[in-house]
């Protein structure tokens, strides 16, 4: 029960991930930076402490009684991360959320799996993963296995999405329903938040004694119930004022340069219901991890639940492209290319998660046996 629930968690935080841009869409008469720091505001400020106060007691005091260090370095993947999270907002609006989700996914997948054990081959700690047991052991071979497929997968979908640009230039794909395509520069922002993007892992790793404090004193006050369902929560909070940081810094300076400070008190374009979408937008967006916290409380592997959130998230994504149109009037040539790509990367992932299952069991075998 306790794994069924934490894919069940998992798909919900994935259905978040998956759909949080969709209101984008309805917001009127503003600049893409306006829209996005309103919903980022709720994503990154609102949201997190108004979670962490309602699911974790005197969640202020773990914080303030954390390791400097600690804060800092949870802070600065928060802000690499910031800049993954701003270019995905540009990934989606230039490639669209199917093709977009999809490449900044399985690049984030690659990443999040690849360098934290480069780094560990280099300063062993206890308990993590190096680049050399991935290389030397059957669970290992199995995880760069779908790391290599993911890449093949992303390779597949670059190609559709050229056949998608030249088949709009050459005027057989819908214009309107793909106005913001820009597959060039599209790629290029893509790449970028698909790397940096994976450091939200990284601080939730460097947070952990964050969480961990949280677990202690719930499961204290609740005996034999499990690991608490929201100990990530106390750790979002100092993981996003990282991304706020990037974020507004960026949107503050791109409504300078566009001259979009007047849209947030424009009165010709529907105000309530833009800044009604962009925090509906904002608060979905936060809701993935909130989830994504739970099931991994259930779950109990770090690896395995990105992994799995990672499947859900781009299948979500891809379902929205096929409901907003996005390849509408494409070739059939170009969307099976597409569907293809999109198939090789879940199953990348899945691999990944098959591999870091069977190193669970090892593990439980292995402790078992002392």
């Amino acid at each position: 029960m306790q794994v069924i629930f934490g894919v069940i968690f998992h798909f919900i935080g994935g259905f978040a991930s998956g759909s949080f841009y969709i209101p984008y869409k309805k917001v009127k008469g503003w600049a893409w930076e306006s829209s996005w720091i309103v919903g980022g505001l709720f994503s990154w400020l609102v949201v997190p402490p108004l979670a962490a106060w309602l699911t974790i007691p005197h969640f202020t005091e773990i914080i303030a009684d954390t390791n400097g260090s600690i804060l800092l370095l949870t802070y600065f993947f928060g802000l690499l991360w910031g800049i993954g999270g701003l270019t995905y907002g540009l990934g989606v609006r230039y490639l669209g959320v199917s093709l977009g989700s999809t490449i900044i996914l399985g690049l984030c997948a690659v990443f999040g799996s690849l360098i934290p054990s480069v780094y560990y081959n280099f300063f062993p700690q206890d308990g993590k993963d190096t680049i050399t047991m991935l290389a030397t052991t059957h669970w290992g071979q199995l995880v760069l296995l779908g790391i290599g497929l993911t890449v093949v997968g992303i390779i597949i979908c670059g190609k559709a999405g050229m056949m998608k640009e030249k088949e709009l230039s050459a005027g057989k794909a819908d214009v309107e329903d793909n106005k913001d395509y820009r597959f060039g520069l599209g790629i290029a922002v893509a790449i970028v938040s698909g790397v940096l993007s994976a450091c939200f892992n990284f601080g939730i790793e460097a947070g952990k004694t964050m969480a961990d404090s949280a677990n202690t004193i719930w499961m204290a006050a609740h005996h034999g119930q499990g690991n608490f369902l929201f100990q990530n929560n106390v750790v979002y909070i100092v993981i996003l004022w990282g991304g706020l940081t990037t974020n507004f810094i960026w949107c503050m300076i791109l409504n300078a340069r566009n001259k979009t400070f007047g849209d947030y008190t424009n009165e010709k374009t529907p105000l309530l219901k833009n800044y009604i979408f962009s925090a509906l937008a904002g608060t979905t967006w936060f809701l993935q991890f909130f989830f994504y916290g739970m099931g991994e409380s259930r779950l109990g592997n770090g690896a395995s639940s990105w992994i799995l959130h990672m499947a859900f998230i781009i299948l979500i994504a891809n379902a929205w492209g096929l409901v907003l149109k996005e390849w509408k009037g494409v070739s059939k040539k170009a969307l099976i290319t597409v569907i293809t790509g999109i198939a090789v990367i879940i199953i990348s992932v899945l691999v990944v998660g098959k591999g870091n299952s069977i190193k669970d069991k090892e593990t439980a075998v292995t402790v078992s046996g002392k």
